[in-house]
């Protein structure tokens, strides 16, 4: 007889997780301290970095206070494909103990590169992250992120060790073994890209599994942006917790930010991550509180030091005091970024905007597909999406009602029409890791 599965548990505290509490004062002088000695090194050892500081007149001994770091230039994409593969490291190779490289690139990846001291401050990110999330020794850990060269795998693995829990090391993909170890080894934590524990959701429902009666409790997700109303989807289908995990492979991996129990925003580790907000257009520095893009600097990384890495992501930092009792400050989720709007009709759109848009309507599933393409020298969307099993085999009326209700809320939301087309459930096809959710035909 099946039993249903209790999924609260008292968390004890992890020791690690003290600095998430240090007062103000202590954290802006470590950050200070640290701060320091990160400009120096990559002042000392990366030429790029030397050039830049040199052009503007700056040396690492001008550096008196944490608003001295806007004087500083800033770091994107291309300068690591410009110094591929080790133009930016700062420690000689016989110190650097692995090389991790960005995925879903064309053409050359961003590599990076880690000293000992690095791996042990990424597990203690890791660490300090998944205390956030009520995790804890006792658990057992699903690790769905891919491994290789992919900073997710092996990141959240080490982490997940770090902890002193259990993990599965199982990878992204073959999905029906996905599920029979989730039950059988009675997992309580899945970590994994959001769209790909969708598709797990779904093949497990296919094939009787009932989420609600296993241990399965809380879930990790990162790697691509997700909406409150995927949240929802995911946790009304299991009785998870799902919590957002930030991280990009040229900062350090995933352990960057997390977020809490509250889920109001992502904790970032600011004693190692220096989190600024800067207007994308302009570059100013932006007050708490304001919207813009999210600019990072490592101050613990020696094997490849980053100074102000424009990450493209869209945010605003959250001073306000967080119920949890962390001091370090959060990022509102991190639903889009600068370099994926796209421009429709004199409208700015983001993917998660049409992702929440579908969301919202009932019988909707949570995959979806925008296509982009150019007719008569006019820019056109398509968003194609699937509808529940139910629906999609029901009175052709239904369907129609369905497919107004869905270009009302899209057209509520962007403020414009789109061509909309309901799909039968398993057309939009399936990712084991980051999903494709446009196709821009506008050029071709």
């Amino acid at each position: 007889m099946d039993i249903h599965v209790s999924k609260s548990i008292e968390v004890p505290f992890h020791p690690l997780s003290a600095a998430d509490y240090l007062p103000g004062k202590q954290l802006r002088e470590l950050q200070l301290q640290r701060l320091k000695r990160i400009v120096k090194r990559a002042y000392d050892h990366v030429k790029l970095y030397r050039e830049r500081m040199e052009e503007r007149n700056f040396t690492p001994d001008q550096l008196r206070s944490l608003e001295d770091l806007s004087r500083l230039p800033f770091t994107v994409k291309a300068d690591l494909r410009d110094t591929y593969p080790f133009g930016m490291f700062a420690a000689p190779m016989e110190d650097i103990v692995r090389l991790h490289a960005s995925s879903g690139t064309t053409g050359k990846p961003i590599v990076v590169a880690y000293t000992q001291r690095d791996l042990d401050v990424w597990q203690e990110a890791l660490v300090r992250a998944f205390s956030c999330c009520s995790l804890h020794k006792r658990d057992m850990i699903q690790n769905a992120y891919g491994y290789g060269l992919f900073t997710g795998g092996l990141g959240v693995h080490c982490g997940a060790e770090g902890l002193g829990a259990t993990v599965v090391p199982i990878s992204g993909g073959n999905t029906e073994r996905q599920l029979m170890l989730m039950k059988d080894f009675n997992v309580t934590c899945i970590t994994c890209t959001p769209s790909y524990f969708n598709f797990i959701i779904e093949r497990g429902q296919e094939i009787g599994y009932d989420f609600h009666r296993m241990p399965l409790r809380v879930g990790i997700f990162g790697a691509e942006p997700w909406t409150n109303a995927m949240r929802h989807h995911m946790e009304e289908a299991t009785g998870i917790k799902a919590y957002d995990i930030y991280g990009l492979s040229e900062i350090v991996g995933p352990g960057v930010g997390c977020e809490c129990a509250a889920q109001n925003g992502l904790h970032i580790f600011e004693d190692h991550f220096y989190p600024e907000i800067i207007d994308p257009d302009t570059g100013a520095v932006l007050p708490d509180g304001s919207l813009g893009e999210l600019v990072l600097t490592t101050l613990s990384k020696d094997a490849m030091p980053m100074l102000r890495y424009r990450t493209r992501d869209l945010t605003r930092l959250i001073t306000e005091k967080c119920p949890c009792g962390r001091t370090i400050r959060r990022i509102e989720r991190i639903s889009s970024r600068s370099d994926d709007m796209f421009i429709i009709r004199g409208v700015n759109v983001f993917p998660s905007q049409i992702e929440a848009a579908l969301l919202a309507v009932k019988g909707v599933m949570p995959h979806y597909l925008i296509i982009l393409t150019t007719e008569n020298s006019m820019d056109s969307i398509e968003v194609q999406v699937e509808i529940t099993p139910d629906l999609f085999s029901d009175r052709v009326r239904v369907v129609e009602d369905m497919q107004k209700k869905l270009s009302a809320s899209i057209e509520h939301t962007l403020g414009l029409r789109v061509r909309l087309k309901l799909v039968a459930p398993g057309t939009i096809p399936r990712s084991e890791g980051k999903a494709k959710r446009v196709i821009d035909k506008r050029h071709q």
